[in-house]
């Protein structure tokens, strides 16, 4: 294997940009990763996704989840290269920061390759499928092309977070009309991330509204995404069946109120 780039330099954030995503939920960051980063990392994250995706039914033939994009998670543990980048302490930093937590451990990483004429990703929150006592879960979405608005890049209904966990609805064609009208009708601002580049970052709260429109061109949207949470945080009951899924997977012989800590979900990040 080629020697991978270390990812363990610091990203320096502003006290003006920490309070941004704490005020709005989100943030966008310009190159987090450099071109030669992502270019190193880029074929090995593909490279798992296209044998996942050789499973996936034809684009025609899936509901509106599945035509969103191919989701694919963990690939962490299916490929070390991608490890080193799931385990980067350099966006593990930015994470804790943002989060105002002294560390930060991984919950798990995702792929999400919306193919050319995807469709739409419906408003959602993201901890819907968290059994996860904390407001301050958070993901990095990081696109590994260059991404125009018209491929599906994100947009965020600022400041949606603070109003906490919202209708129990998992992403779906009910969510994206349940979400429209609720943004609407609290007049949330609507922030589209717009064109971003390979290597630049989004970061989004767990219980900020978020969704992305349909992939308008030929050419796949390739992002891969790494949601963390503070050490220290604990389990939930799990509220619906979704987060038993996950409880099941990620938490095996935990109990509510027990640290959502173990070898699955190490902390890659810890304030000196």
């Amino acid at each position: 294997m080629l020697k991978l780039p270390e990812l363990n330099s610091e990203y320096k954030l502003t006290h003006d940009q920490i309070s941004q995503y704490q005020r709005d939920g989100h943030i966008l960051l310009r190159n987090v990763c450099s071109k030669a980063e992502i270019a190193a990392f880029r074929s090995h994250i593909a490279a798992v996704v296209a044998q996942h995706a050789k499973k996936q039914k034809d684009l025609s033939e899936r509901d509106t989840y599945g035509k969103a994009f191919l989701q694919i998670g963990n690939l962490w543990k299916r490929n070390e290269a991608v490890k080193k980048f799931v385990f980067a302490r350099r966006f593990a930093q930015i994470a804790a920061r943002l989060a105002g937590a002294n560390a930060i451990q991984l919950y798990h990483d995702q792929a999400l390759f919306k193919e050319g004429f995807g469709g739409l990703t419906p408003w959602h929150q993201d901890q819907f499928y968290w059994p996860l006592d904390t407001s301050q879960s958070l993901t990095l979405w990081m696109p590994l092309v260059d991404v125009s608005a018209s491929m599906g890049s994100m947009d965020f209904a600022s400041g949606s977070h603070k109003n906490g966990r919202l209708k129990d609805i998992p992403i779906s064609d009910e969510s994206d009309s349940y979400f429209k009208d609720y943004i609407k009708n609290h007049d949330f601002r609507i922030c589209p991330s717009g064109e971003m580049r390979a290597g630049d970052a989004t970061f989004h709260n767990g219980l900020t509204l978020h969704g992305a429109a349909a992939n308008k061109t030929g050419q796949t949207r390739e992002v891969m995404t790494i949601i963390y949470y503070p050490a220290g945080t604990k389990l939930l009951q799990p509220g619906n069946a979704n987060q038993q899924i996950d409880f099941n997977a990620f938490y095996p012989g935990l109990k509510p109120g027990h640290a959502a800590a173990n070898e699955q979900t190490p902390v890659l990040y810890s304030e000196p």
